[in-house]
């Protein structure tokens, strides 16, 4: 544990035994009839269901959605001896010698995790499922490769021809509708891993909360594979977080600025919008005259200790311990009260993880003046 004083975060402290029969394996349905548990600024816990959220959230809230959209990365490809290998796209990758597209601007270059990786080597070349030939660039260490594609080939309409939905490793289960894992507003393609604080979200239910007064922001954060690696750093902040690109258009930082500046709650769905809100926070974007679209990457790492700037709500998830998510989340709640929470949602019988249950989280966030 912490000493007082300190403002180390050590390992042991993102620790939670969950009982396996409570990691969700299906989405409840409708998606909104989750269970939410209430973290009230004055210290209450209230145990409701989703489909509550708008009679918690008031007129001139304003709620921020991540709309990227998770592409189907999972595909089966084969080395031209016959083997099987499949392949995880990952992230848009740069060229041989560090460039994107400066030598083959007609090629797309992505990070992939190949499976089994060990017989691969630079220079080879991997079948595509419609017969195109996937040259392998670079190794990158822990089973990624940089790879191109032949010219004129698009290889996010191959993964949407061909792939599967990247499903995190604790889930056992494809599910019957593939849509499960898209939250009901996705829409710009990019992710590798859904923000899942969405997915309980359904089109009567947005329609609810644009009816109570509350306003709705989008933001795009596309999220990557890294998303579900543990922490294995003694102390947490020693962790190297995964970068993630984002965007976000004029209309919606307007959205957002006028939030900030107003009376007002600015509520984050899920960790990915709020890495979004606090890192154009960090960079002074909505205080400042700068007009948007913006767009770039983050590699925020939010712990216990950060002093929140834009998220004044968080709607989140029940996440693995050990997670980078975790850590944003206990920064959020603070510590003591989060791990009360967790406690409680386990003796309850919570659902946990990604087609798991919901927190709402008040009282962590940025001062109003």
């Amino acid at each position: 544990m912490r000493w007082k004083g300190s403002t180390e975060v050590r390992l042991e402290e993102l620790d939670f035994a969950i009982p396996r029969e409570l990691i969700a394996q299906q989405p409840v349905e409708p998606r909104d009839s989750c269970r939410l548990m209430h973290l009230a600024e004055g210290g209450e816990r209230r145990h409701l269901v989703f489909a509550d959220l708008p009679r918690l959230l008031g007129r001139g809230d304003t709620v921020v959605f991540n709309d990227s959209r998770v592409l189907q990365a999972r595909v089966q490809a084969q080395k031209p001896s016959g083997g099987a290998v499949e392949l995880l796209f990952l992230r848009p990758g740069a060229d041989a010698d560090g460039t994107l597209g400066t030598k083959r601007p007609e090629s797309e270059c992505w990070e992939v995790l190949a499976r089994p990786s060990h017989r691969l080597r630079s220079g080879g070349e991997l079948l595509l499922p419609g017969g195109e030939r996937l040259q392998l660039l670079a190794h990158l260490g822990e089973g990624r490769w940089l790879v191109i594609a032949p010219p004129g080939c698009s290889l996010v309409e191959t993964m949407e021809a061909y792939g599967r939905l990247p499903l995190p490793p604790y889930i056992k289960t494809y599910p019957d509708e593939p849509s499960a894992y898209q939250t009901v507003y996705a829409s710009v393609l990019g992710s590798a891993a859904a923000p899942t604080a969405g997915l309980h979200f359904t089109p009567h239910l947005l329609h609810s909360l644009r009816e109570a007064g509350v306003k709705a922001a989008y933001v795009t954060l596309h999220v990557g594979l890294d998303t579900f690696q543990p922490i294995r750093e003694a102390v947490v902040e020693e962790h190297r977080i995964h970068r993630e690109t984002y965007s976000v258009s004029s209309e919606n930082l307007n959205i957002v600025r006028e939030a900030l500046g107003s009376d007002g709650r600015l509520v984050a769905v899920g960790t990915t919008a709020a890495r979004v809100l606090e890192t154009l926070a960090q960079k002074g974007v909505p205080t400042a005259h700068v007009e948007g679209p913006i767009t770039g990457s983050t590699d925020i790492f939010i712990t216990p200790g950060h002093r929140f700037r834009a998220v004044d709500v968080l709607l989140t998830n029940l996440h693995l311990p050990r997670s980078s998510v975790l850590a944003l989340t206990m920064a959020f709640a603070g510590a003591e009260r989060l791990r009360e929470a967790y406690a409680e949602a386990i003796a309850m019988r919570y659902r946990f993880f990604s087609f798991g249950d919901a927190m709402l989280i008040e009282g962590g966030g940025r001062e109003h003046p």
